[in-house]
């Protein structure tokens, strides 16, 4: 994906708001890489495939809202 150009208050929006993803979803990722790692070879698609789908979708969710929290916040 392109890097998106934004003003320097979007900018500032998008930092604080990566910054509060990243905290909120930290668990949903290291369940991720464990998951992977608990899966020999012949697992890694499939069924594990849809499982890290399922968790991808709830970091998804936290993005949106986190961004909706936010801008509550008077962010913007």
């Amino acid at each position: 994906m392109d890097r998106q150009q934004l003003t320097a208050q979007q900018e500032a929006e998008a930092q604080r708001v990566e910054k509060a993803v990243m905290e909120a979803c930290q668990s949903d990722i290291r369940a991720m890489v464990r998951l992977m790692a608990s899966k020999p070879d012949r697992e890694l698609l499939g069924k594990t495939e849809f499982e890290i789908r399922d968790i991808c979708h709830r970091i998804g969710a936290k993005v949106i809202e986190t961004t909706l929290q936010e801008r509550k916040k008077g962010g913007t």
